[in-house]
């Protein structure tokens, strides 16, 4: 009798335990993508109007790039695609072979290294550069959709065919490739511009945008109709994504993702103007640490990841510093951002750009054409795939926490 009702709550647990929706297959998909990598400032890379793969300084990506991405010990590989200049006329927007057969290369090596690849729609965005503004060249214009429903309509009608012909190059490919509908849509004030008193005009026409894609991925056929989607919201910002975003509408359950991105703080992750981070660091942005870093992951645990909608971050990094110290302070910021995000079921794709110098952009760990470290990329990959994949009961983010490095400043 005993045994019998112990067998009867075992199983129950079970139940329950496969029944949280935190637990379900898309969370244990976004689960498997780990820490990931992204082949940055190459297949994104334009000028001119027209994408390059070696436009931005990096060889052209080989087998062993992959390899060597996967030896690393990341599990994904998000490959940046910019399709401007590839693009022909209306109606049929088609695609230049050679370029979508170049990004399918690509998806194959990655694959063959035993990665799990996203692809998406990239620079094709509204921009900063002004220049490229001005001459048209940005033809995911918000602000033009904004302004014209016509404009709109033939932006929805670009956004169909294209992402048509790119779910029929690949609607036998697995769902090991997951299609990412865009990047970081704006109106180049990055999260700053007429977002903030439009009366919500962007996130409504972005939220168009998603919902064209996803129903384009569908119906492009094959492994699509049920392939794992990334939906980014404006600007992929974590808090503009969730206070914004309505996530589009489907025909399957449970394989849409949120797609965010975050290099916080940019004072000290992306520009350096501060070179340590968290609570023992003195050179420090002021009250963007570690408890305000959990609190943006916390939201979007809260918002999805609690209710079985996976999120990952398709872009993280903090470039490289100049001395040992610094880059003490750098590698406790992966080791603690990484656990926090492990501990809630998030996972996250490294920006790799390449760029082996320090400072501003020296966001390089791999080299992109032989797939080797760049300088001390060991140390810092070792950081982020360590601390994400450590499981001793005793590794917890309060014990990275314990573990920062002491601040030298005065």
């Amino acid at each position: 009798m005993i045994l019998a009702l112990v067998a009867v709550l075992t199983a129950c647990e079970a139940q329950e335990q496969k029944s949280r929706p935190q637990d379900n297959e898309a969370i244990q998909f976004a689960l498997s993508m780990g820490i990931g990598w992204n082949l940055g400032n190459q297949m994104d890379a334009h000028y001119g109007g027209c994408s390059y793969e070696e436009g931005w300084g990096n060889k052209a990506a080989t087998q062993q790039t992959f390899n060597g991405v996967a030896k690393a010990g990341y599990k994904s590989v998000r490959i940046p695609v910019t399709w401007m200049g590839h693009i022909g006329p209306a109606p049929t927007y088609t695609i230049e072979k050679a370029w979508i057969d170049r990004v399918a290369e690509l998806v194959e090596m990655a694959h063959k290294a035993g990665l799990i690849v996203i692809i998406n729609i990239h620079h094709d965005g509204y921009g900063a550069e002004t220049d490229a503004v001005k001459k048209g060249y940005f033809w995911l214009d918000l602000p033009g959709a904004v302004a014209s429903e016509e404009k709109n309509t033939q932006i929805k009608q670009e956004l169909t065919m294209v992402w048509l012909q790119i779910g029929k190059r690949f609607a036998n490919f697995g769902d090991w490739l997951v299609f990412e509908t865009l990047n970081e849509i704006q109106d180049g004030g990055w999260g700053n511009g007429n977002n903030k008193t439009d009366g919500g005009a962007q996130y409504r026409v972005l939220n168009e945008w998603n919902q064209v894609c996803v129903n384009a991925i569908r119906a492009a056929g094959g492994q699509n109709e049920t392939r794992y989607i990334g939906v980014p919201g404006y600007v992929a910002s974590p808090d503009l994504t969730i206070d914004n975003m309505v996530l589009p509408e489907d025909v399957v359950e449970n394989r849409l993702m949120v797609a965010v991105h975050s290099y916080d703080p940019w004072d000290y992750a992306g520009s350096a103007k501060y070179n340590e981070w968290g609570h023992t660091g003195k050179d420090v942005v002021p009250g963007q640490g570690e408890d305000s870093y959990v609190a943006m992951l916390n939201r979007l645990y809260n918002m999805y990841v609690r209710r079985g909608i996976p999120v990952y971050f398709g872009e993280f990094g903090a470039v490289r510093r100049a001395t040992k110290e610094d880059e003490e302070f750098r590698l406790y910021y992966f080791r603690y951002i990484c656990k926090a995000m492990r501990e809630r079921k998030i996972a996250a794709l490294y920006w790799d750009n390449g760029n082996s110098k320090t400072g501003e952009d020296g966001f390089g760990v791999i080299n992109h054409s032989t797939g080797k470290y760049i300088g001390n990329g060991e140390q810092a990959v070792r950081a982020m795939v360590d601390s994400w994949e450590n499981t001793d009961p005793a590794y917890t983010l309060k014990a990275v926490y314990e573990s920062a490095p002491e601040s030298s400043r005065k």
